[in-house]
């Protein structure tokens, strides 16, 4: 883990710096005047509030549940050739975990000024109230099963269309008397007409 610390800062501190070796022997160019920053947008201490409540009651967050388990997971994947550091280890992310749910909150306080950034104090009022609701729980309640049933059908969806829209291409081209031509399938070298399927070509 170390070691890709080590390497990813070396990257980062190395790109800034070949460009300015390359060109050290160029006069520097004179200095553009300083200007100053935007100011961050301020919120009030209900806007923030009601950002957080609705993040939190929309579902949303529990997709950050994952993200800090993620980064011990490769902690521990890292240090799977040592197994004499194994029953340490373990004790130090369970020390630490208090920090890294820290860690979580302070990405829950920036979604929830990216909320406060979109939506007006009076739209979060209407929004967080929908979600306090019955049918604002209920629609929490089941969005990773509606989730789950809309990947599966758009599956089925994308090879349909995708079907669909090279046939009617096809179609439209012979009406201009462009004649389907016949490539080969790379893997095998068969050649396939258009009026088949040639990214299945390799599959039969």
């Amino acid at each position: 883990m170390s070691r890709l610390l080590a390497a990813l800062l070396g990257l980062a501190l190395a790109a800034p710096v070949m460009p300015a070796l390359a060109q050290a022997k160029k006069p520097a160019p004179a200095p553009a005047p300083a200007t100053a920053a935007p100011a961050a947008p301020t919120y009030s201490a209900n806007h923030l509030a009601l950002a957080r409540e609705v993040m939190l009651s929309s579902g949303i967050a529990r997709s950050f549940d994952s993200i800090i388990p993620s980064f011990a997971d490769q902690i521990r994947k890292q240090a799977i050739t040592r197994p004499e550091i194994q029953k340490d280890l373990e004790e130090v992310l369970t020390a630490i975990q208090p920090e890294m749910e820290l860690q979580k909150q302070r990405l829950i306080d920036i979604a929830a000024r990216t909320y406060a950034a979109k939506f007006t104090e009076a739209e979060l009022t209407d929004i967080a109230n929908f979600f306090r609701s019955p049918a604002g729980k209920r629609y929490v309640e089941m969005q990773p099963a509606l989730l789950d049933e809309m990947v599966r059908a758009m599956q089925g969806w994308t090879e349909e269309v995708s079907e669909y829209i090279m046939v009617r291409v096809r179609a439209e081209m012979a009406k201009r008397g462009h004649e389907p031509s016949k490539p080969t399938c790379r893997r095998r070298g068969r050649s396939t007409p258009w009026a088949g399927r040639p990214w299945r070509c390799c599959r039969s």
